[in-house]
């Protein structure tokens, strides 16, 4: 499912954040997060982006905070975030959260106290996660060997066309190589997708070419291994 303006008060560390207005307008789906700095932001988005507001750089009166709402509405923005706190934008003002209604555009409250730098990458990393969980997981060359010859038959060419692989070492290492193949070799999203230091990553890949046949290229082999997991996956 893509991530939507309903979803983010609801992940990790953002439940501070606050729907107050444009309810109606909640499923829209956010592309990216997005931070306006200039008083227009019109030229730097190009739809689908969550549009935050500071007021840090510049001063937001309630009118210009209600022309931010119109022209996220001419946009296709996705929503708009307004943080508020004593420094810069006090409060929220009532009539922005009737006219968010009216235009059914999103308008959340976010507290200053709630860092800029954790809200921006938990939303990346859940628009991300949300992108790969609708890729198609059938329909690749995996699938139809098993779905055409069957896994036993499959495990069998394997032996045959792939003598090389050592079942033990592929068996041992299923976890890091699907892992591998999901974060396309991202070394940190890795350990993060496994619940592990970075260090214990590189350390079992460094384990994992020691344990390779001594005359072999590490990277061709380590490619006949990603191969051979693909092709037998349980």
């Amino acid at each position: 499912m893509a991530l939507t303006c309903r979803d983010i008060p609801e992940l990790p560390g953002l439940g501070a954040i606050h729907l107050r207005g444009g309810s109606s307008g909640a499923d829209n789906t956010v592309r990216w997060p997005y931070l306006a700095e200039n008083r227009s932001f019109t030229n730097w988005v190009r739809g689908g982006e969550l549009v935050f507001v500071t007021g840090i750089s510049r001063h937001r009166s309630p009118a210009n905070l209600a022309e931010c709402l119109y022209e996220g509405r001419d946009c296709g923005i996705s929503g708009l975030v307004v943080l508020t706190g004593d420094a810069y934008i006090g409060q929220l003002p009532a009539m922005l959260s009737r006219l968010a209604d009216e235009l059914a555009m999103p308008l959340f409250e976010q507290p200053y106290s709630l860092p800029m730098v954790d809200v921006t990458e938990t939303i990346a990393r859940a628009i991300v996660a949300s992108e790969r969980s609708q890729e198609p997981r059938e329909g690749g060359l995996a699938e139809a060997l098993i779905a055409g010859i069957g896994s036993h038959q499959l495990e069998g060419l394997i032996r045959q066309y792939l003598p090389e692989v050592e079942a033990g070492l592929l068996d041992s290492s299923r976890d890091l190589l699907e892992v591998w193949l999901q974060e396309r070799g991202n070394q940190c999203a890795m350990a993060e997708a496994l619940g592990c230091h970075r260090n214990t990553i590189r350390n079992r890949m460094n384990r994992l070419v020691a344990e390779m046949p001594p005359e072999s290229e590490p990277n061709e082999y380590f490619k006949t291994l990603v191969l051979a997991h693909l092709l037998s996956r349980p």
